[in-house]
């Protein structure tokens, strides 16, 4: 076989070998403070690096990069996203697994990373910065094909800091996703949010309160209470984070 036609044959061969770079069909942005981010695993400002199979990671699970592009997924998804904290494990990845084995989309499941450690209310609030990049990570992951199914969204810990910042949670969260939903030009969007199980401040309680007394159509609340919490008191664990992963996919899946 002559040089040029063997190189030919492999380059064909490779071709068809190659992953799929084409856009997932089902899209899910991930947004909101460090649980959401992921510390499962990060013990004293270091992660251990233990994978558990629920997330492990499979060709028909992508990430959205930081630069714009479609990946193979795997932990720490968030980590040239949320890149003040030490990231790790968090529910992402369980969440993507059970969606597929449970009703796998033809296209493939698209992960949209996009929360950022210690992040209050106000700072997702539009015109800021955090709002801005949302918006543009999530029109960019949809621009070649694939649709936004769900945003998928754990914080409040911050807003737990004082008793006026937590009373004011309600509205601030019902403005901020009715302003996405508009901006993203989908009014109907599933918006599942995780009810916080720990806070950085006393006002945990009223915080949960405000998230839980949220009633607009298509706004599921996923309670953590009771999922398993790290040493910090503050960050759920691997374990936890693999729970919490699979109770938003059930949520999801049941809507």
């Amino acid at each position: 076989m002559s040089s040029p036609l063997y190189a030919l044959v492999v380059v064909l061969l490779l071709s068809f070998l190659r992953p799929s770079t084409s856009n997932p069909s089902d899209v899910f942005l991930l947004a909101g403070q460090s649980n959401m981010a992921g510390r499962g695993g990060v013990h004293n400002n270091v992660w251990d690096h233990v994978i558990p199979p629920e997330c492990n990671p499979d060709p028909s699970i992508q990430r959205f990069s930081a630069s714009l592009a479609w990946e193979e997924a795997h932990d720490p998804l968030h980590a040239d996203i949320d890149v003040y904290g030490v990231c790790g494990v968090g529910p992402g990845m369980s969440f993507a697994n059970a969606v597929r084995e449970s009703r796998a989309p033809s296209g493939g499941i698209g992960l949209v990373p996009c929360a950022v450690g210690s992040s209050s209310i106000d700072d997702w609030s539009k015109g800021g910065q955090l709002y801005g990049t949302l918006i543009k990570r999530a029109q960019a992951a949809v621009s070649g094909g694939g649709t936004i199914k769900a945003v998928l969204w754990y914080q409040g810990e911050k807003d737990a800091v004082s008793e006026e910042l937590a009373r004011a949670y309600q509205p601030k969260m019902e403005k901020f996703i009715g302003d996405l939903r508009g901006d993203l030009g989908m009014p109907s969007l599933l918006f599942i949010q995780v009810a916080i199980a720990t806070g950085q401040g006393p006002y945990k309680d009223i915080v949960r309160a405000q998230q839980k007394a949220i009633h607009i159509p298509n706004v599921v609340t996923v309670d953590a209470l009771g999922l398993q919490v790290s040493e910090d008191y503050v960050h759920l664990t691997t374990q936890g984070q693999v729970q919490l992963g699979k109770m938003l996919a059930s949520a999801y899946l049941s809507h």
